[in-house]
């Protein structure tokens, strides 16, 4: 495994559409391995691939809804599609290729999306609250869109501060 750069909003690559992913082999496992260590020391709760400068459908999302106990874990999502949605949340939203800038974007509060494994096995997967905002910020990433083109408005530093002061 290694560490792979993380692409910022200034770099054109983050803009393009991602390729379906169609060898489900040794290279794809080795990017899902890196994405992992990569996301885990960035601190973030989820990393598609063209964050990385892979434009490929391959997306990592950190499952934060657990029993008190259980350990948060990984879901790997190679070509997701959201399948449906309900409900709405409208919350603070960052990214890990957007340093330091948050903003206010409405997304679904539950979401299912189907997927491949690493191994190319289909299977569904639902998420709610931030693992539903998670799925669709990825997926956005997939198709080139970055959240700030979303977002209703960006928070100033002054309400970050507030907002991380409340925590």
């Amino acid at each position: 495994m290694a560490l792979r750069n993380i692409l910022t909003k200034e770099q054109p690559l983050l803009y393009k559409k991602s390729r379906t992913v169609t060898d489900f082999n040794p290279r794809l496992h080795q990017l899902l391995d890196d994405m992992r260590e990569t996301l885990l020391s960035a601190n973030g709760v989820g990393l598609a691939a063209p964050q990385v400068g892979v434009l490929r459908r391959a997306v990592l999302v950190i499952e934060t809804n657990v029993p008190e106990g259980e350990e948060e874990y990984v879901i790997e999502l190679i070509n997701p599609e959201i399948v449906e949605t309900s409900g709405e949340q409208d919350g603070a939203e960052g990214c890990l290729s957007v340093p330091g800038e948050y903003g206010l974007v409405k997304r679904p509060m539950t979401v299912k999306v189907r997927a491949q494994d690493r191994y190319g096995k289909p299977f569904e997967v639902e998420g709610t609250g931030l693992t539903a905002r998670c799925f669709c910020h990825e997926i956005d990433h997939l198709e080139g869109i970055v959240f700030t083109s979303k977002a209703d408005r960006m928070l100033t530093e002054e309400e970050m501060r507030a907002a991380v002061e409340e925590e």
